[in-house]
């Protein structure tokens, strides 16, 4: 069924019993004692609009899912079907090809089988698209019924609207639980299955990341994960903090406390514009620019083995893309310290350096790490940059020359290989998801935990 007819049937069914029904409310206002009723004309208006029309749009919905079968289960029944192969790729080509002549997507089928059932499947859409549109047609006037027999002048039309959107805004508010749920279960299955492969201790403990694709007996001296993990943590908490922290807190200081407004006007929206740059386009600055320079600057102080695919190249473009987060919520809570406390230190004697050290930052502090810990968050789970300047070698080294992978890396290495659903390699992707999963949620808890502490401490 084409979505545009449901919709505007639904828009115009319920804009009419909307109309009607505050019509309706009017005519009860007026003669009530005193002209007043429980709810106003519109809540009835809205009470009639949406009992009419979101029956339609949820019918049109699965309409929508359903028909596509019952077409395809028509058609194969016809006589034209009759000549299809019983099964494989051949038969879908066939039904996909007349399926997009009937729809008008082609002009003409190309394979040749395919043309006589171009009109059964005309037939059975123009069938069931009356068939969902009748149905769409009598929910509507069904809800129409029920909500204009229920529209009284002592009719709570308001509370059932507001109980109404409040199951909406809960309904919303769920979704990223039932979501995060998901995800952690997903991952925790898979994961399970993978530990039934590998010890968790050879895959937690382990020094050595090689895994066979092809193979479906594990080796687990070959799934140790520890590379990965250092290489996450090394690229992205500590070389990319390490550019990210300094610039994005001194960019913020400048911004409050000694940038005039028409500097800051310019610079806060300049800066943020990193914040835009695709991550893609920061991989090709990496790998181009960045990641040739750290190499020739390496065998410049005597570093023999520096490599064009780095550590260091990745952590310091990745620290570059996270300046804005650090920087935007730095400023954004330095700004809300209160103007008294700096008025106090500076009639105190204190020099504005003294004042920002020794009483901005300490009060601000929460919301600095924040943006510290959302920032590490970000950047542990970057790819793209990972991929084009850090390489794919999975080396335990604290050597910044050196090529270095992450978890992410790998994870999308082995989900987008050939390996087979089954394999201890594609399972293991999992693992490692799941073990970021929880280092990422274990960030969020210290930084909760150091943002109430501070917090308490300058209320």
């Amino acid at each position: 069924m084409s979505s545009v007819i449901p919709l505007l049937l639904a828009i115009g069914l319920g804009l009419a019993g909307w109309l009607v029904a505050r019509g309706r409310a009017w005519r009860f206002r007026r003669e009530a004692p005193g002209g007043k009723i429980p709810s106003l004309p519109i809540y009835h208006a809205w009470y009639a609009g949406l009992w009419i029309g979101l029956p339609m749009l949820a019918f049109a919905a699965l309409w929508r899912g359903i028909s596509g079968n019952l077409v395809l289960q028509h058609v194969l029944s016809s006589p034209d079907a009759g000549a299809l192969p019983a099964f494989g790729l051949r038969r879908d080509a066939i039904l996909d090809e007349a399926r997009a002549v009937a729809m008008g997507l082609a002009d003409r089928a190309l394979i040749p089988e395919a043309q006589p059932l171009v009109e059964p499947f005309r037939e059975a859409m123009a069938l069931y698209n009356w068939i969902g549109v009748v149905v769409a047609l009598l929910l509507g006037l069904v809800g129409a019924a029920w909500a204009f027999t229920r529209l009284k002048p002592n009719f709570g039309a308001r509370s059932r609207i507001e109980n109404g959107v409040l199951v909406v805004l809960f309904v919303a508010s769920t979704v990223a639980i039932l979501t995060t749920l998901g995800i952690f279960g997903t991952l925790v299955f898979e994961t399970v299955r993978f530990f039934g492969m590998v010890s968790p201790v050879d895959f937690l403990l382990g020094t050595h990341w090689g895994p066979d694709p092809m193979s479906m007996t594990p080796d687990p001296a070959r799934y140790g994960s520890i590379p990965l993990f250092w290489g996450t943590i090394f690229i992205g908490a500590i070389i990319a903090m390490i550019v990210a922290i300094p610039l994005g807190l001194m960019s913020a200081i400048y911004l409050t406390q000694y940038a005039s407004p028409q500097a800051r006007k310019w610079i806060k929206p300049a800066l943020e514009i990193l914040a835009g740059v695709p991550t893609v386009v920061y991989g090709y600055f990496a790998a181009l620019t960045v990641a040739p320079a750290v190499r020739d600057f390496g065998i410049a102080i005597g570093i023999s083995n520096a490599s064009s695919e780095s550590a260091l190249a990745a952590g310091m473009v990745m620290g570059i893309m996270i300046i804005p987060l650090v920087s935007s919520l730095a400023d954004d809570s330095i700004s809300a310290v209160p103007q008294a406390m700096r008025d106090g230190s500076l009639a105190m004697g204190a020099t504005t350096n003294e004042t920002i050290r020794r009483v901005l930052i300490p009060a601000a502090l929460p919301g600095i790490v924040a943006g510290v810990m959302l920032a590490i968050s970000r950047a542990i789970g970057e790819t793209m940059i990972v991929v084009m300047a850090a390489g794919a070698a999975a080396n335990l080294t604290a050597n910044p020359f050196e090529a270095m992978t992450t978890v992410t890396f790998q994870i999308v290495a082995m989900l987008t290989g050939e390996a087979s659903l089954e394999s201890p390699a594609t399972l293991s992707a999992f693992a490692l998801g799941l073990v970021l999963f929880m280092i990422t949620l274990a960030l969020n808890v210290i930084a909760l935990r150091v943002v109430k502490r501070f917090r308490e401490a300058y209320e």
